[in-house]
């Protein structure tokens, strides 16, 4: 199939060509036309698979297509995107597929100044791109008005979820005018998603690529188990032996991933950090940096990666496994995309094996594990636990280790809220338990 047959205009298909495609992706080939229709949709599809152009292309043409006011323009299709990263990249794909209409576009998020995105919304534009917080911000300053909204797209809303802007989503929708279409886009369903989707959409049209919760199958994937004290030793050895030339690292912490960036620079490994604490400036230039190759290594926390869209990325390592399942699906989707095919690495110690047992049953699937020779972990270590994605030592907290509490007070007057799936403190199985090939 080709794109010439999914019914958008010249004009678009123009500019598709002018980057190189010529067959849809498979979300591309279901959404496309469904959304030219004006049907409401909630679409599943990992990171990678070209969902960005599976909404963007149909929404230009819908919107190029249709009645426009005379005067200033006013906002009229609205994309919302859980971090700042997401949103530019995909308002650089609104203008790369726009080039050649006259619809106007424009971005908005935290972490910069918000004067001249006042400017830019006084001028008037057809589609604003946005995060939750800085768009509430504009929206109660009053600096911008959404009553002229034809089509609402949540992109990845289910990582807005997990990031806890379901308040922040629901404010937004009580200003929207009620009569829209409406596009929910996710890689993982939760009840949570279900009870969005319901609230969002009229009469919805799923649609699906590949069976929820689920990586891409054209990523390898395995596990090297490893001693929590060896991890970095062991992610040096392998970027060093194997010339891994680019490699995105996950962390649990800013913190960790500041240490860890540090520590490969002395391993004589170009590394740089990226994660919410740094300016917007500073995360650009890192992202910048590692895609044109002058670093070897981005290490990231979960939020500051989420929405990377970084071309044939080869190799993904989890330097330290998430607490919440559906992460590590989200995490690994940052290579193979579109189709190539990448590498995802994961470095897990005793501590972390009954979060690795939620992932294997969230992916209903056993991952292949490998011990690298001379790096085999030591049975005699005991696990510890891992309390908000940090490592408590007995010893440093000078009483034997004991679950974490759901709920209560830890001598704030603010309440705690319940943990999610798998962030709570965990009971490990013993080294011998586990099955795994030795390599070198």
């Amino acid at each position: 199939m080709a794109f010439t047959t999914l019914g958008l205009s010249a004009e678009l298909l123009r500019a598709v060509a002018d980057q190189g495609y010529r067959k849809p992706t498979p979300i591309q080939k279901q959404a496309i036309p469904l959304i030219l229709q004006g049907k409401d949709i909630m679409a599943g599809a990992q990171t990678g698979t070209g969902k960005t152009a599976g909404f963007t292309l149909p929404l230009l043409q819908r919107l190029s297509g249709q009645y426009q006011q005379k005067g200033k323009r006013r906002v009229r299709a609205l994309i919302v995107t859980p971090t700042r990263e997401l949103a530019a990249q995909v308002e650089e794909s609104v203008t790369t597929y726009g080039k050649h209409l006259s619809l106007t576009s424009t971005v908005i998020f935290g972490g910069v100044k918000i004067n001249p995105q006042i400017s830019q919304l006084r001028r008037g534009i057809d589609i604003l791109v946005a995060t939750p917080g800085r768009l509430l911000d504009h929206i109660q300053q009053g600096t911008l008005d959404l009553s002229g909204v034809e089509i609402l797209v949540l992109d990845e809303a289910d990582r807005m979820l997990d990031m806890g802007f379901i308040r922040d989503i629901r404010k937004i929708l009580a200003i929207l005018p009620s009569k829209r279409q409406s596009l929910l886009f996710f890689a993982t369903f939760s009840d949570e998603m279900k009870k969005l989707a319901d609230s969002l959409l009229r009469s919805p049209v799923l649609v699906e690529v590949a069976r929820r919760n689920t990586a891409q199958e054209s990523i390898e994937q395995v596990i090297h188990l490893v001693d929590r004290q060896r991890k970095r030793e062991l992610l040096s050895f392998l970027i060093g032996s194997q010339n891994w030339q680019q490699v995105l690292v996950f962390t649990r912490t800013k913190h960790g991933a500041n240490r860890l960036s540090q520590q490969l620079e002395r391993d004589g490994i170009r590394a740089t950090a990226i994660h919410g604490n740094k300016s917007q400036g500073a995360r650009t230039k890192a992202l910048a940096d590692f895609k044109r190759g002058a670093v070897r290594v981005l290490v990231a926390t979960d939020i500051a990666a989420r929405g990377l869209d970084i071309d044939q990325l080869p190799h993904v390592v989890n330097f330290e496994l998430p607490n919440v399942s559906e992460d590590y699906v989200h995490r690994i989707g940052r290579t193979g995309r579109a189709g190539s095919e990448g590498k995802a690495v994961s470095l897990v110690c005793i501590d972390e094996y009954k979060l690795l047992q939620d992932i294997e049953r969230l992916l209903k699937r056993k991952i292949p594990k490998e011990v690298i020779r001379g790096y085999e972990p030591d049975p005699s270590i005991q696990a510890e636990p891992i309390r908000k994605g940090r490592h408590v030592s007995p010893q440093r907290s000078g009483r034997h280790a004991q679950p974490a509490r759901p709920s209560g007070k830890t001598g704030s007057s603010r309440p705690k809220r319940p943990p999610r799936h798998g962030q709570s403190e965990r009971h490990k199985p013993s080294m011998t338990s586990w099955r795994a090939r030795s390599v070198v």
